[in-house]
């Protein structure tokens, strides 16, 4: 423990080294005039980084792989804020602000990988797609596009049910397969009112299904559920 915890100061220490050396060598020949107190969102994102580094450096600790949900989201808050600090363009929030959707779904995946969890598949997908269908409202500002993309939410959930029955558990096989045949039917039915790029989201939302599929197919390689005694032989070994 005493170990772990020099190597982390020795790093953090040596982060911060190197920011003061840029701070005043390399930013003012790029004519950068940065003060360090614009720098504060980087404490934000060392919080960030030790709840996703925790997981490894206590690998002895099964539960701390939960650190990776928290910890992704608030790297990118950080980012974020780091950004409109030092450039002053705190619009960046009107543009990126899904990105802590989608730092949150990364969260909820590696959560999922690294306890063997496929249920966690679930809002990892669904949280996943939202914040896609966010973000491009964000990037474009075609927010009434939601006329047609309210679709892909029922679609969101029929593929997280595909990915967790693993074509092994029939109901939400077939549960999954109904949800993804009303997205697609309801898309139809849209992009026969609507027009326009009504095409090119339909195009998209195929290849997501089929995305999804594949993933479907693939989960079973490295989500490995495990069995009540498999739990309790790890409970009475740690």
């Amino acid at each position: 423990m005493k170990t772990r915890t020099t190597n982390t100061s020795g790093w953090i220490l040596i982060a911060l080294g190197s920011l003061a050396l840029l701070q005043a060598t390399l930013f003012p020949v790029l004519g950068w005039d940065f003060s360090l107190w614009r720098f504060w969102p980087v404490g934000l994102g060392a919080v960030g980084l030790a709840f996703i580094a925790a997981p490894f450096i206590f690998a002895d600790q099964p539960g701390l792989k939960a650190l990776f949900i928290p910890g992704f989201p608030v790297l990118v808050v950080s980012a974020l804020l780091l950004w409109g600090s030092l450039f002053n363009f705190w619009g960046i929030w009107q543009y990126f602000w899904p990105m802590i959707l989608l730092g949150l779904a990364v969260g909820f995946l590696a959560t999922a990988v690294f306890w063997q969890n496929i249920w966690l598949m679930i809002p990892t997908i669904i949280i996943g797609v939202n914040g896609l269908i966010f973000q491009f409202c964000a990037l474009t500002g075609l927010w009434d596009a939601w006329a047609i993309l309210w679709t892909l939410e029922p679609l969101a959930v029929g593929l997280a049910f595909l990915v967790v029955s693993r074509g092994t558990q029939p109901a939400l096989l077939w549960l999954g397969l109904g949800l993804s045949a009303v997205s697609v039917g309801a898309f139809t039915l849209m992009s026969l009112t609507l027009s326009g790029w009504a095409s090119l989201l339909g195009a998209a939302m195929l290849i997501l299904a089929g995305v999804g599929l594949l993933v479907r197919g693939r989960a079973g390689l490295f989500l490995v559920e495990k069995s009540p005694k498999e739990e309790l032989y790890d409970g009475l070994k740690y």
